[in-house]
């Protein structure tokens, strides 16, 4: 339940050259700096809202809208102002900002504190040092699966590309195998057929000296799993008692597992011993909006408070050395959890996201946010901001690839690596190194 917006402040603003910087809700959501003439980025869609944005929060036309931070430059010369939580990772209000005439009013719908700098990213990135997170450790060197193989990967495609990694003399630490090797979203631990042996794959990518990785999206249930069937007690419900709706995704509806309930939280902490114990300690979690959904839970907790423990367990799972990489997260709230923050739209081979909606995947959406919050890099973590494709397929790759080089974040390549031309493989390899140009 949300709560009404009361007044916070009001600012003088030239409207010809003032800057409001919105924070998204999630890795997803759009974030960054907007002209007061601009319409910033909504959701599309009813679905997008929930996968990609706030779920239940709808912004009016006309309104700028952070959600628990909201920067303001003001135009004329005055400094920047930064309204923000004072408790995110437990408490994130709704912060607007509307334009009259020379004047901006800010309201929000909880408790906020006011900062102050020279500019949006400098005030930011103050606010974010303020935490005093510890500095993150280095990211290692990744090549992942998703965008050249997407669900269909096979044990074999690893396989293919282990040995190109060697025949090409790429620096890669990480092979991390995504979304596609396991049965059903909520049935981690049992395979595809189009994977032999996960413990094997480990061992196979570790026998050449690298280290293996794996993808997961923990919160997430698959209506027609087998979790789903034989332990329904393990859902977040809605106010019927139903099973709460987490949206659609891969044609299909999606559930979320109630990590509050002991059995629930036992299991999941069972998938990621398992895969500790099968050779992987690199994670790729994805899609945790859904462990911070608005639903009835078995212990009651709020939702921040049960997504935090439910990360919590991950990480006690894993241990402290295992490399634990967020992506689809409510971003205030994951701080101080991970390594490794995804924090834009995915990618793509194309640069324009499906009815241009920047919450969806696309290399415009994907830089917008990632330029938008650069702020956050080595103060909360290191930013991911998406893998880096170099294969002639991909639409305007120079240009993709300039953009991940220039946030010095996590490095990470997603081409069939043979399927690389000279260039392909020559800026590959440079970026894993990283070279400067």
């Amino acid at each position: 339940m949300h709560n009404p917006f009361t007044p916070v402040a009001t600012v003088p603003v030239d409207p010809r050259t003032a800057r409001v910087h919105e924070e998204g809700w999630q890795s997803w959501s759009p974030s960054g700096a907007y002209a007061l003439g601009d319409t910033p980025h909504r959701p599309t869609n009813d679905n997008w809202a929930t996968v990609c944005y706030r779920p239940g929060v709808t912004v009016p036309a006309g309104t700028f809208q952070g959600e628990g931070l909201l920067a303001l430059d003001p135009g004329d010369g005055s400094p920047v102002r930064l309204w923000a939580a004072p408790d995110p990772q437990h408490s994130v209000p709704s912060i607007r900002l509307t334009v009259h005439g020379d004047q901006a009013e800010i309201s929000a719908d909880g408790p906020v504190k006011l900062f102050t700098g020279t500019d949006i990213q400098s005030v930011l990135a103050d606010w974010a040092a303020g935490f005093g997170v510890p500095a993150p450790r280095p990211a290692p060197t990744v090549w992942c699966s998703w965008y050249e193989y997407f669900t269909d990967v096979t044990e074999d495609d690893i396989h293919e590309n282990l040995r190109a990694m060697d025949t090409l003399d790429l620096p890669i630490d990480v092979v991390q195998i995504d979304d596609g090797y396991q049965s059903k979203l909520g049935d981690w631990l049992t395979l595809s057929g189009r994977f032999r042996s996960r413990a094997g794959i480990a061992d196979a990518i570790r026998a050449r000296g690298r280290r293996a990785g794996i993808w997961t999206a923990p919160f997430l249930v698959d209506p027609s799993s087998e979790l789903a069937a034989t332990r329904p007690d393990w859902l977040v419900r809605d106010a019927d008692g139903a099973p709460l709706h987490a949206g659609v995704n891969w044609g299909h509806d999606l559930y979320a597992l109630d990590t509050t309930h002991p059995e629930a939280a036992a299991y999941l902490v069972e998938v990621f011993s398992t895969l500790r114990t099968e050779g992987y300690d690199y994670f790729k979690v994805d899609f945790l909006y859904a462990g911070a959904l608005d639903g009835v839970r078995h212990s009651g907790a709020d939702p921040l408070t049960a997504y935090r423990e439910g990360i919590t367990l991950i990480r006690e799972a894993i241990g402290d050395d295992a490399y634990l990489l967020g992506c689809g997260a409510p971003i205030l709230p994951s701080i101080g959890l991970f390594d490794a923050m995804r924090v834009s739209a995915d990618t793509a081979p194309y640069r324009r996201p499906k009815a241009d909606d920047f919450s969806q995947p696309g290399q415009d959406a994907a830089e917008f946010t990632g330029v938008g919050r650069q702020w956050q890099h080595s103060r909360l973590w290191i930013n991911d901001p998406d893998c880096l494709m170099a294969r002639p397929a991909v639409e305007t790759r120079e240009r993709w690839a300039a953009h991940v080089e220039a946030t010095g974040g996590l490095m990470a390549s997603s081409d069939r690596l043979l399927s690389l031309d000279e260039w392909g493989v020559t800026t590959t390899r440079r970026l894993l190194s990283g070279v400067a140009r």
